[in-house]
């Protein structure tokens, strides 16, 4: 698996944005095409005009099937047939739809097995409908195609921290009906599993941040704290609640592995203020790994070649590196050792390191007083001899 190329998929995101300027500029690096193989879920049409709008020299080859993808190169799938009109700079629904049919050709796809992760390049939400109904975010629209019911959320990664939201999406107003113990016990539980599986963190530290700004309000003392409390019983190193001003500002996020904030302000803005260009978002819980630069379509920038592609870079770094982790970590579930001995109601051995019954017990004395007395009859015997 280590000299495979892990085949990267990215969908093109909204087509009068910055998306295909991100994926020219990353794939401009040689060493990017050595680490993996990207495949492109969008347009030809669409990518040639961009790269011609900003003059920029972008090699791609067209191909049909992503199993056909050849590495070395930047591979781009058709995902529609239709002309797309390209405005650079204005989102309309044309490029909305695009970037949804992009995500949709590269769900069938990962249900055959066609590639290993996916990154999405930006697109804008309020731009765009599903079916008549508003889009909710790459995440939710993943999870509703693939996920298995366990729950998803976003997670926020960049070389100083990992944020987590407990409520996301969500209106403020909404936020402190959805505090309740059960629920944040189990949103950590998946941020835990996540740190451990996707990071190899072996015993993670959780800080959990309060909702109320001194962390003395009903919702810490109802719901925060013993949930809090209930997983530190359980061996889970979960810490808080912390109010999040003074958690930042002293920098106390350092001694954690990952921080699970109480709505989206409080967990985004300072992760978006302390580290700008390298920000990534990894969706949690998913069965593909899905990643995302910290961009926005940046339509006030779009065509103008001067976007900045680390964010993307950083989206497929870690792609691949949480590829591997799951790998890593699956190995030893992935061929369980068979039982040693079968139950008692198989034809088999009985098991030997089974607890002793009561009766077990009675005949393992009788045979002991036996051996005892068949011992001192042969010593007395011997001694007669002498």
């Amino acid at each position: 698996m280590e000299n495979k190329n892990i085949r990267v998929a990215i969908t093109h995101g909204d087509t009068n944005g910055i998306g295909y300027e991100l994926i020219f500029k990353t794939f401009a690096e040689p060493d990017m095409l050595e680490l993996c193989t990207p495949i492109i879920y969008g347009s030809p049409k669409i990518a040639a005009y961009h790269a011609k709008a900003m003059d920029m020299n972008a090699n791609f080859t067209i191909i049909n099937n992503a199993k056909d993808a050849q590495n070395g190169k930047v591979n781009i799938i058709p995902c529609f047939d239709e002309d797309v009109r390209v405005d650079l700079g204005m989102p309309t629904e044309a490029s909305g739809q695009a970037a949804i049919k992009a995500l949709d050709k590269a769900m069938s796809d990962y249900r055959a097995g066609a590639f290993d992760v996916l990154v999405s390049a930006p697109l804008d939400k309020q731009n765009l409908k599903v079916e008549g109904i508003p889009f909710k975010g790459v995440y939710k629209y993943v999870d509703t195609c693939l996920g298995e019911g366990e729950g998803v959320m976003n997670l926020y990664v960049n070389e100083r921290m990992r944020v987590a939201l407990f409520t996301d999406e969500l209106a403020l107003k909404n936020v402190a009906d959805e505090v309740k113990t059960e629920n944040i016990v189990k949103r950590t539980i998946l941020l835990y599993k996540t740190l451990r599986r996707d990071f190899r963190i072996t015993n993670p530290r959780i800080a959990i941040l309060a909702l109320n700004p001194n962390a003395d309000g009903q919702e810490e003392k109802e719901a925060i704290i013993p949930a809090v409390n209930m997983m530190a019983e359980s061996g889970l190193q979960a810490f808080g609640p912390y109010a999040a001003e003074d958690f930042f500002a002293t920098d106390k996020y350092e001694a954690f592995d990952a921080v699970l904030a109480m709505y989206h302000d409080q967990g985004v803005l300072p992760f978006k203020s302390l580290q700008i260009e390298s920000g990534v978002t990894l969706v949690a819980g998913l069965p593909v790994v899905c990643t995302a630069p910290e961009n926005e379509p940046s339509f006030d920038i779009a065509g103008k070649g001067v976007a900045n592609e680390i964010s993307m870079r950083h989206a497929i770094y870690t792609a691949i590196d949480v590829y591997r982790n799951r790998i890593e970590y699956d190995k030893p579930y992935a061929n369980p050792l068979p039982k040693l001995y079968k139950d008692k109601k198989d034809d088999g051995e009985k098991a030997r390191y089974a607890r002793p019954t009561s009766s077990d017990k009675k005949e393992n004395k009788e045979h002991k007083e036996h051996r005892e007395e068949h011992h001192e009859h042969n010593s007395h015997g011997e001694e007669q001899q002498a």
